[in-house]
C-alpha cells in the first residue's frame, strides 16, 4: 500500500489485467483547509465522497487480489472525476450547500488544488493502469466503482444500481447483463446520469486510449453498513472476474465518444 496527501494505491496482482479505481472514496480533508466553511454534518453527505465505495473497493481489490487506486481527498475539495476546464471541478454551492471555503478562490490556489491533488490522482491512476498492463502483458480492464443517492431532490432512484458508459460497450453489455441474470436487481443503463462526460477520469485514461472499462454505481443505501458492503462484494468479485477472463476486454479498441470530443 502507498499512501500519498492525494490517493492511496492498494496492491494486487498486475499480472492479472485488471485495476480498480475509487474517485472518491473518502471525505478527508487536509488540517490546513478546515472544514471550508461547512458543518461536520456535510462531510457525511454524498456531496463529500461516495458512501460505502471506500469499503467496498478495499474488500473487492483483497477478494479479486488487484490493484486500486483510490483518491485521499473530498470531492469537496477539488473533483477527481472532472476535467481539469471542467466548471464544477472546485464547486460553489453542492446540493444546497454553499461551500465558502470555496469561493471566492485565487488562481493560484486553484492551481495549487490542481497540483497537490487533482494531478497526482491521475499520475497515479495511469502509472498504476501502465504497470498492469506491462505486467499482465496485456491491455488491462478498468472498473471504477462510485455510489449514488436513494433519490435527487425528492425523486426516488430505483435501481439498485447502475452501469454508467460513454462509447465503448465492450465490457459494458455483459456487466449489465450478469447484474440482471439473479432477478432481484434493478440495474441502470446509464441511469440515473449518463455516463459521457468529456474530461472524466474513464474518459481521460480509457476512452483516449481504446482501454475497455466500466463505471459501477451502487445506491448508497445498499452499501452504507458492513453487511450491506459484504453483499455487493460478494455479488461483484465473481462478477468481475468473469468479465476479466474474457480475451476480447483486454484489446486495446478505441471507439468515438458520445460527447463528440474524442473522435477516432
Amino acid at each position: 500500500m502507498v499512501e500519498h496527501t492525494a490517493y492511496e494505491t492498494i496492491e494486487g496482482d498486475a499480472a492479472r489485467g485488471l485495476v480498480l479505481l475509487a474517485d472518491h472514496a473518502t471525505n478527508r480533508l487536509p488540517p490546513e483547509y478546515g472544514s471550508l466553511g461547512l458543518p461536520p454534518g456535510a462531510f457525511e453527505r454524498h456531496i463529500a465522497y461516495d458512501i460505502g465505495i471506500e469499503k467496498l473497493t478495499r474488500r473487492l481489490a483483497a477478494r479479486l487480489g488487484v490493484p486500486a487506486v483510490m483518491s485521499y481527498f473530498s470531492r469537496l475539495l477539488i473533483d477527481p472525476n472532472r476535467g481539469e476546464d471542467d466548471p464544477t471541478l472546485i464547486m460553489k454551492i453542492s446540493d444546497g450547500a454553499i461551500i465558502s471555503g470555496n469561493h471566492p478562490i485565487t488562481p493560484e490556489e486553484w492551481e495549487n488544488r490542481l497540483n497537490r491533488f487533482h494531478r497526482p490522482y491521475h499520475r497515479a491512476v495511469s502509472e498504476t493502469i501502465a504497470h498492469v498492463g506491462m505486467e499482465s502483458r496485456k491491455a488491462p480492464l478498468v472498473i471504477s466503482l462510485h455510489s449514488y443517492t436513494p433519490a435527487w431532490k425528492g425523486v426516488p432512484r430505483p435501481w439498485h444500481a447502475a452501469v454508467l458508459w460513454d462509447g465503448d460497450p465492450r465490457a459494458v453489455h455483459p456487466l449489465i447483463a450478469a447484474l440482471e441474470a439473479p432477478g432481484d436487481l434493478l440495474i441502470g443503463n446509464n441511469e440515473p446520469y449518463d455516463g459521457a462526460l468529456r474530461g472524466d477520469t474513464m474518459y481521460r485514461h480509457c476512452m483516449e486510449t481504446g482501454i475497455a472499462h466500466a463505471l459501477i454505481e451502487v445506491r448508497q443505501d445498499l452499501i452504507a453498513d458492513d453487511a450491506g458492503v459484504e453483499n455487493w462484494e460478494q455479488r461483484l468479485a465473481p462478477i468481475l472476474d468473469d468479465l476479466n477472463a474474457r480475451p476480447d476486454l483486454h484489446v486495446i479498441k478505441r471507439h468515438p465518444s458520445r460527447t463528440g470530443d474524442c473522435a477516432f
